[in-house]
């Protein structure tokens, strides 16, 4: 056994290495602690349960496949940020084979809460970004939004389509870019 302290991250990379080595349901506090080389006890001193484990391995995948650039300059309007977001879905389909799958059916164990709340701030990070590239698109027609459809609840609509389209594989944003250029541009 390793006897030298791990970290949290650690047992996350690992966590995640699993996935995409042997698949979702590779993760568990025995095979986890096996690839840390640390004893089962150890992965207790930083998750509470198998189902905190799962939950924070999860929030770090979501995290590794949706990293925004530092510079949201990058994005030189709201629709090269959807086919970025696209392009990541698809890369992290290919990296996390059949993460998105499972993950959509839910959380095992008896906490399914806390799992929920993680993947609900991922989704609300992704949410956020996806606003702050639309406001900042100067692109856009100056009359689109208003007070009964604002650009919270546009970003939010094309949120929706882009969780819709991830949860049945279909990386194909041709749909969903050409309803966006004939709402807003």
């Amino acid at each position: 056994m390793n006897t030298v302290v791990t970290s949290k991250e650690t047992i996350l990379n690992v966590s995640r290495e699993l996935i995409q080595k042997q698949g979702f349901p590779a993760v568990n506090i025995r095979a986890v602690a096996k690839a840390c080389n640390i004893s089962v006890g150890s992965i207790y001193n930083y998750f509470n349960s198998k189902t905190d484990l799962i939950a924070a391995t999860v929030e770090s995948v979501w995290c590794d496949i949706f990293r925004f650039p530092e510079n949201m300059e990058t994005f030189h309007s709201f629709t090269s940020c959807v086919e970025w977001i696209f392009d990541s879905i698809r890369k992290g389909d290919e990296k996390y084979p059949g993460f998105f799958t499972l993950h959509a059916m839910g959380f095992i164990g008896e906490d399914k809460s806390n799992g929920q709340k993680l993947m609900a701030q991922s989704w609300q990070h992704i949410q956020e970004h996806l606003h702050l590239v639309l406001t900042n698109d100067t692109q856009i027609r100056s009359e689109v939004f208003d007070e009964n459809f604002t650009s919270e609840k546009f970003a939010e609509i094309i949120f929706s389509l882009i969780i819709s389209a991830l949860l049945q594989h279909n990386y194909d944003c041709s749909g969903i870019l050409a309803m966006i250029r004939r709402v807003i541009y």
